[in-house]
């Protein structure tokens, strides 16, 4: 039997952006043929004004384009839109992957790819940005209903200065904190008792240009216990969920 449609209740929207109008062509009769709405853009220019008129779910973004890159563009796209964007790059160009995936690309593929795998990876990004949408909505309603955060929040054996930026230990000292640092600790003040995984800290702290695929929010969590935690080999403050993320416990409790 051959592979089934996508069958989902919105029809998701795929813009294809390559210059090559075989591999173009090629990509929008088969994912047209999979129940998807697709449009076709040869370069820059044209993504751009298309974007004007539609909104997109995922990009297919060419990296080698004639004009503006596609690194440039999916820079641009990550600065206007909130969709998913997989870059597409010639065979072995490994650095052209990681500066892709550095400006907050959620895939990648090389040319040659099989259809196939196009299908699997358009609809694990789907997936992952149903999952986002998902959780952002909850977190709305949950902010909502929660009362104003103060200027002032305990995390542990510290007070976070919502205002001032800075972290005040028992004895009066000030931690050092980087911007990023803040970002995650203001985040889990705004958001107390609430299970945060990676992608809503990314989002809600507003730093998708963050490493989306690498352990950085783990390895800045670690830093921030050490100056936090009473004892950061067992967090009170900032408890990991396993399997799913992280969670401020006010006070500990």
């Amino acid at each position: 039997m051959g592979e089934q449609p996508e069958t989902m209740t919105d029809t998701p929207r795929i813009v294809v952006v390559d210059d090559e109008p075989e591999i173009r062509d090629m990509l929008g009769e088969y994912l047209t043929k999979q129940g998807y709405e697709v449009d076709l853009a040869a370069d820059g220019p044209a993504l751009r004004a298309l974007v004007e008129t539609v909104t997109p779910d995922v990009v297919l973004l060419d990296i080698n384009l004639p004009g503006e890159d596609g690194l440039s563009l999916a820079r641009w796209l990550r600065e206007h839109q909130e969709i998913g964007v997989i870059m597409v790059t010639a065979a072995g160009d490994v650095v052209d992957r990681i500066v892709g995936l550095e400006i907050g690309a959620d895939d990648y593929m090389a040319k040659p790819f099989d259809l196939r795998e196009v299908r699997a990876r358009i609809r694990s990004v789907l997936r992952r940005i149903e999952r986002s949408r998902e959780a952002q909505a909850e977190i709305v309603d949950h902010a909502a209903e929660a009362p104003p955060t103060p200027r002032r929040v305990r995390f542990g054996r510290c007070l976070l200065d919502l205002e001032s930026h800075s972290l005040i230990d028992e004895d009066g000292n000030e931690q050092p904190l980087t911007a990023m640092e803040f970002d995650l600790l203001e985040t889990f003040a705004r958001h107390p008792n609430q299970v945060l995984n990676r992608d809503q800290l990314l989002d809600l702290a507003h730093n998708r240009d963050w490493e989306p695929f690498d352990r950085s929010i783990d390895i800045r969590i670690a830093r921030i216990r050490r100056k936090i935690e009473h004892d950061p080999k067992k967090p009170a403050a900032i408890k990991t969920i396993r399997g799913v993320g992280y969670m401020f416990v006010p006070r500990g409790e």
